[in-house]
């Protein structure tokens, strides 16, 4: 997959910056996330990195099918997390522009439309392997494996730090926290560390103080914020520096950590440990994975979107690259040959190294990518990677707990097509970040 590299794309255009002229009608692909509103972190940031993807395979002659070239477009649509904006969406990018792929964020936004998607056959990504069923054969999870990334995380505090013993966690309530929820418990309780408060919260709550007050009194050696919105996370945070919080925090993300260390201290976040790094990070300069040469996409991100670098800035940009190296070994758009090329491809190159197709005991159908993982942490002010804990290894040893607790929660698939998802509502604003 090395032909698709993000490196490989800038050294190409930078030769030849006029090999686009001239092609044919273009390849278009779906953006639909949401780009304004409270989750926009999760959709925006994206977007741009997308943008930036396609601007430079564009530049390097666009994707080549059967000897000739094509650009790639990027059709994008505002959904924020409400599933009957998602439904215009789908139905527009689908209907009057014809894509051939569409990158999703998942979760509530893909339960009403995902019936619809697949019975058009419509290749479609999704950040949330626990949307995954085998009802949609056509929807992946080849990026990122959230929640279940968070593991490594528990397990490098678990032997690092083994005086920590108790934990409080909090979650919003819905398919974006519950399988999170699920496991944090399960790693929490691998890793021998009691639970002791947890919290579980509407997703459009802003009363902190009513989520974060409960788990302090519960006097905890950790503080998980498990998953929540980046502007709840800053809060949450904010909240437990004003009362004097002491002890270890762990999150699945910690967008715009940068704000949160103007805001308290340097001292206060040391050693906060999340999953998602920054790409400046020296130990990606020596994994061979996707993008060959990361920190060249990190650059190029943020001198054309300064301060938005998020989790997934990065993630959506990934799929592509996987789209982009099927499409050219089956030399076709059609998404149940390009799917079957994307299986034949083996041990794919995942975020982060080697990665093989996983998730039928989970989820019911082996459309997820897994692989290794970093756990990071704030170390003098910057986020570093401390190292890469293998998901693989984990599951091995501890995907009965999981899957316990998943179905304890109600987010195994036939579960989730039982009971249907939650459907929450954002009718007030979430603190600013």
């Amino acid at each position: 997959m090395t032909s698709s590299s993000f490196a490989h794309q800038l050294a190409v255009s930078s030769a030849f910056p006029r090999l686009s002229v001239g092609m044919n009608e273009p390849v278009r692909v779906g953006f639909l996330a949401p780009l304004t509103g409270p989750v926009q972190s999760w959709g925006l940031p994206g977007l741009n990195g997308c943008q930036i993807w396609a601007d430079s395979l564009n530049r390097a002659g666009g994707l080549m099918i059967s000897g000739r070239r094509y650009p790639v477009e990027i059709k994008q649509f505002d959904c924020g997390y409400d599933g009957d904006r998602a439904t215009e969406g789908a139905r527009q990018l689908v209907e009057d522009h014809g894509v051939d792929l569409l990158l999703m964020l998942g979760g509530d936004t893909l339960t009403p439309i995902i019936d619809y998607l697949s019975d058009r056959k419509i290749l479609t990504s999704t950040l949330l392997p626990s949307d995954l069923s085998p009802d949609t054969p056509f929807l992946i999870a080849p990026s990122e494996l959230h929640p279940i990334y968070n593991v490594t995380g528990v397990d490098w505090l678990a032997r690092t730090r083994p005086e920590l013993r108790t934990v409080a966690l909090c979650s919003q309530k819905d398919a974006l926290g519950l399988p999170s929820l699920a496991t944090y418990r399960a790693a929490f309780g691998c890793a021998g560390m009691a639970v002791t408060k947890e919290i579980q919260y509407s997703a459009d709550s802003t009363d902190v103080g009513s989520i974060v007050q409960p788990m302090l009194d519960a006097k905890p050696d950790v503080l998980c914020w498990c998953t929540s919105y980046t502007p709840m996370v800053h809060a949450m945070t904010e909240y437990a520096h004003a009362q004097n919080y002491d002890g270890q925090i762990i999150s699945c993300t910690f967008d715009q950590y940068d704000r949160l260390l103007a805001r308290t201290s340097a001292e206060f976040m040391e050693g906060v440990i999340f999953q998602f790094p920054d790409f400046d990070d020296p130990l990606l300069r020596e994994k061979t994975f996707f993008f060959n040469q990361p920190h060249l996409f990190y650059e190029e991100y943020n001198r054309r979107f300064p301060q938005s670098w998020s989790a997934v800035s990065w993630e959506y940009a990934a799929i592509l690259d996987i789209w982009h190296s099927a499409v050219e070994k089956c030399n076709s758009v059609q998404p149940v040959t390009v799917l079957a090329a994307m299986k034949q491809l083996g041990h794919v190159s995942h975020a982060f190294g080697p990665a093989r197709w996983w998730g039928q005991d989970m989820f019911g159908i082996d459309n997820a990518l897994v692989g290794d993982w970093p756990v990071v942490t704030i170390q003098d002010g910057k986020a570093r990677i401390v190292e890469f804990g293998s998901i693989p290894d984990w599951l091995g040893q501890h995907g009965d707990v999981l899957k316990d607790e998943m179905s304890a929660l109600g987010q195994l698939w036939h579960q989730r097509l039982t009971t249907g998802a939650l459907q929450p509502s954002f009718n007030s604003e979430l603190p600013a970040v």
